[in-house]
């Protein structure tokens, strides 16, 4: 039987300590410490920063200490805060700007700098357009042509209900009426769609379509529920051409670009949200030059009959909202065969952004024609402004809880 001397027990560094202390080492202590020293060491038990949990949580310190984890500061906050709400925080920023300075709102109206912002975002949507997404396009034509309804056959129908509401001045109700048979915003769902990462060629596609149909749709939807008899009529020429330089060129020379110009392709991809601020940026340039061309006819409504307005307008976008999802619920369990379409989720946000927008510019286009047979311009165009800006701050505000969703979803993967 080997008994081990009681030397080979201690650590290695407590035989060190027990030679600096000077102690006399006995050959059984050296052999002891020689074969010590020669077996493997165990490594160091390390121990892991324990991560704090919310709301001060303490985290063990490296030495051995608890610690408070301090909170984040105010300014990171807030910070985070504004740039997962971007767009509907200047949305907001350019309403509040128009309404307290309308000087720079009215210069920028001058200088036709709307027109150019509507360029840029197009612009931007051609070099963000990937020839994949245009192929799906064409796979999801079901669901574009949906939606194509929807905007100019299906809702126009709520012009008759919205007609039945009294209150005065009755211009509001008129002009909100008038509002529901408009196609779809130029800009504001092919940019919400783009921020989302839903199909924006298919919202492309809506948005072109259905301007294009409405400069025949719309003077029908006007002549049966609002103004029958009225001899409504649509400026054609001017609205088509509007269409071809505003939308269609400036989309065909970012496209072009992206796939001829070496290398921009990958910078695009490479700094797309940095475009995502771009686009939202520009759009927030159109409430703001409205809201600042007419404040003072906002300012000398009654406040009362304004909100209700307001109300009448947020309800409607609502509606439509909820309307185009329930459908494409029912559209999708009615597939039965071949690749989902209205399933799919890049498809299926694409069509109700754009399905439940309406158009401010066109109607505008519409009240200057009929010169006052509806009743006062101004007061048919209010509600109609504020309803333009309430559906892209309400959508911003959709299209941001997505968006966090799916960072949720990914992060749980």
């Amino acid at each position: 039987m080997i008994t081990h001397h009681p030397s080979l027990l201690r650590p290695p560094i407590l035989t060190s300590r027990v030679g600096v202390l000077g102690r006399r080492l006995t050959p059984h202590a050296f052999l002891s410490a020689t074969v010590a020293s020669a077996r493997p060491s165990t490594p160091p038990l390390r121990l892991r920063p324990v991560r704090a949990a919310a709301f001060g949580a303490s985290q063990v310190g490296g030495d051995g200490g608890k610690g408070a984890v301090p909170p984040p500061a105010l300014g990171a906050v807030l910070l985070g805060f504004a740039r997962s709400n971007f767009l509907p925080l200047a949305l907001v920023a350019g309403v509040i700007l128009g309404l307290l300075n309308p000087t720079l709102g009215c210069l920028a109206h001058k200088c036709s700098l709307s027109k150019y912002s509507t360029f840029g975002i197009f612009l931007i949507s051609g070099l963000t357009l990937r020839t994949e997404e245009l192929g799906a396009a064409l796979e999801a034509w079901p669901a574009g042509l949906y939606g194509i309804g929807s905007i100019l056959l299906i809702t126009p129908f709520l012009a008759q209900f919205i007609m039945q509401v009294q209150l005065l001045p009755r211009e509001f109700i008129t002009g909100l009426a008038m509002f529901c048979c408009m196609p779809t915003t130029l800009s504001s769902g092919v940019t919400l769609t783009q921020i989302v990462g839903g199909n924006s060629a298919l919202a492309l596609a809506m948005t072109v379509v259905s301007n294009l149909l409405g400069i025949i749709t719309v003077p029908l939807s006007l002549a049966k529920f609002i103004g029958a008899g009225a001899g409504l009529s649509l400026p054609t020429e001017q609205l088509f051409r509007s269409l071809v330089t505003r939308l269609l060129i400036p989309l065909i020379i970012g496209k072009v670009a992206r796939e001829t110009v070496k290398g921009i392709a990958d910078f695009v991809d490479r700094n797309k949200q940095g475009f995502s601020v771009a686009s939202a940026v520009l759009l927030s340039l159109v409430p703001w030059i409205q809201v600042s061309r007419s404040r003072s006819l906002i300012l000398s409504v009654q406040v009362k009959a304004l909100a209700a307005a307001i109300t009448i307008g947020v309800l409607l976008h609502f509606a439509l909202l909820a309307f185009n999802a329930a459908m494409l619920q029912i559209l999708s369990r009615l597939e039965q065969k071949g690749e989902p379409v209205f399933a799919k989720k890049e498809y299926a946000r694409a069509v109700i952004l754009v399905a439940s927008q309406k158009t401010l510019p066109v109607l505008i286009a519409v009240v200057d024609q009929l010169g006052g047979a509806l009743g006062e311009s101004a007061f048919l165009v209010i509600p109609c402004i504020a309803a333009h800006i309430n559906q892209i701050i309400i959508d911003s505000i959709i299209v941001n809880w997505w968006r966090q969703r799916d960072q949720q979803f990914a992060n749980a993967k």
